[in-house]
């Protein structure tokens, strides 16, 4: 990696001593693993596989879906690797692209999450030109210049971070974090600062400013409209709110425990803290959506219906 390979690995230091509980933390890290992949392939199958969910917002939840496992699978593996193995070091190559992975991630669920708010925008404030302002092919379109756009930024964000010098390795981490690896340079880094600043505002304060203009628009046409009319906005709205407050909670806390000395914290509590958006939101999406939108519950239960008589 050019003049970083003088520093060949990196040693996560955020890891605590498990001691005879490492399988047990090994199993709990399993079983959330595993239950994220089942819900969210879950309602993945089940938005795919029937035609009545081939609407705009059920797709856009596709992509939500899929970015969770997306980012959990950036995540798990490592972990279930590590813990038993006790062995918390990580190649300069795979840091470098676990930083890539965990902020493509971040950025898409930034702005799938605005996507879904603007959807709900169209579908309560225009109702009657809901389906000329919005039709498969344009969510396609969003959903995809949202992926692509997240992984060139991103690439661009790592690409200027290789090349720096190092001149410590160790990351108060678990997993690789860019502004972490940026204090260990030796080297000039105002322009990695600036650039990360820049993306910090256009893939996250960028989207939920957007997000927030489209709800005040939407709390305006409820108040002056029906009971009914606040009810189905509840009904669809209430579960994309939860997960924008949930998800933008845990990027706080990341934020906050990369920028902020927090040793006074307790260790288990400070990794809790920095992995919450990473292993909470996608097993927090399926059951929010799948619990709360009645035609994904009532399609679920059918299909585990079915391939439980089938065997």
């Amino acid at each position: 990696m050019m003049n970083s390979s003088e520093v060949s690995y990196f040693t996560l230091g955020a890891y605590f001593d498990t001691g005879p509980l490492r399988w047990l933390y090994f199993v709990l890290i399993l079983s959330v693993y595993v239950l994220i992949l089942l819900s969210n392939l879950l309602l993945i199958v089940v938005i795919c596989l029937n035609r009545t969910l081939h609407e705009p917002m059920y797709i856009f939840l596709c992509s939500l879906f899929m970015n969770d496992l997306f980012g959990s699978t950036v995540l798990f593996p490592l972990l279930l690797f590590q813990i038993p193995q006790d062995v918390h070091t990580i190649t300069t190559s795979f840091c470098f692209l676990q930083i890539f992975l965990v902020y493509s991630y971040v950025a898409i669920e930034f702005m799938t999450l605005a996507g879904i708010s603007y959807d709900r925008y169209l579908a309560i404030c225009f109702p009657l030109q809901y389906s000329a302002r919005m039709n498969t092919n344009k969510v396609f379109f969003l959903t995809g210049f949202s992926w692509l756009y997240a992984f060139a930024v991103m690439l661009s964000l790592v690409l200027l971070t290789t090349p720096l010098k190092f001149c410590g390795n160790i990351i108060s981490k678990v997993y690789c974090n860019n502004y972490s690896v940026v204090k260990l340079s030796c080297s000039d880094t105002s322009v990695n600062n600036i650039y990360a600043l820049m993306i910090t505002v256009v893939l996250v304060f960028g989207p939920l400013i957007f997000i927030v203009a489209t709800y005040i628009r939407i709390l305006k046409v409820c108040f002056k409209g029906s009971k009914q009319t606040r009810q189905k906005a509840l009904s669809t709205c209430g579960p994309h709110l939860a997960s924008i407050v949930n998800f933008s909670f845990g990027v706080f806390f990341e934020v906050l425990g990369s920028r902020f000395d927090l040793r006074n914290v307790h260790s288990v509590i400070r990794v809790i803290l920095s992995l919450y958006f990473l292993a909470v939101q996608p097993l927090f999406n399926p059951l929010i959506y799948g619990l709360n939108l009645t035609k994904v519950r009532v399609l679920c239960k059918n299909l585990l219906r079915s391939a439980v008589r089938s065997q």
